[in-house]
């Protein structure tokens, strides 16, 4: 059992995917840097407001009780909060990683183009007389042979 799990783990496609799930999860650190520090910071300034920041109380906290400037401060309260700030940042999130991905693998797939097939032959061989003859020919001109 050791010695089929081996051979298992070491196969090429394993570890292919291997180094495909940590580059993914690279990327997503990147995307998720680029959405919170980059993108998000200007928007919350043209709407006038941090997107990290918009959420609802559903339940004062048991610590202090609300208004709450900030979601940090109302989950120090221990207030039950509907954070659908920090959903449109995932959103946005999101967003970004799928065009990446489209992008990337569209680029993919134009650098490893399969080539065309090549053109059916125009003539073949007649097998009685070595005869050559058009590939539509049923009979051959020559020795009046039935070709296939």
């Amino acid at each position: 059992m050791l010695k089929e799990f081996k051979q298992f783990a070491l196969r090429g496609n394993v570890i292919d995917m291997a180094v495909g799930i940590i580059i993914g999860v690279a990327f997503s650190g990147i995307v998720n840097s680029l959405v919170a520090d980059m993108l998000m910071p200007p928007l919350g300034l043209l709407f006038g407001y941090d997107f990290s920041n918009l959420f609802i109380t559903l339940k004062q906290g048991s610590v202090a009780a609300g208004p709450y400037a900030t979601l940090a401060d109302a989950k120090k309260a221990a207030a039950v909060t509907l954070n659908y700030g920090v959903f449109v940042n995932t959103v946005v999130n999101f967003i970004i990683v799928a065009f990446s991905m489209f992008f990337l693998i569209s680029g993919v797939k134009k650098l490893w183009v399969e080539p065309a097939p090549p053109p059916a032959p125009a003539t073949k061989e007649c097998p009685y007389c070595a005869s050559t003859v058009s590939a539509k020919a049923t009979r051959c001109p020559h020795c009046t042979s039935a070709i296939s």
